[in-house]
């Protein structure tokens, strides 16, 4: 299993949960854990998910960065052992 952190913030729009699940589903990503919320307005989304079957991480990222772009919102990928690192305390 190769577990990666996803989070999308930006702008509250409509369709920014299914462009984003739709694109991941289209790619063979399984969403483990989602989390989201909306605060005055603003959309922050993280998501834990399993990209075992994705044969280069870098594409996914890019490309979830482009599908950001075109919605408003920013895309961020990591894998969870460098999440947890710069969350350490």
């Amino acid at each position: 299993m190769k577990k990666f952190i996803i989070t999308v913030v930006g702008h509250d729009t409509v369709g920014i949960i299914a462009k984003v699940c739709t694109y991941l589903a289209g790619i063979r990503v399984n969403i483990l854990d989602i989390s989201q919320t909306i605060v005055d307005g603003y959309f922050n989304m993280m998501m834990i998910v399993d990209a075992g079957e994705v044969k280069d991480i870098g594409v996914m990222s890019e490309e979830l960065s482009k599908l950001g772009e075109e919605i408003g919102v920013i895309i961020r990928c990591q894998h969870e052992d460098i999440f947890n690192m710069m969350h350490r305390v």
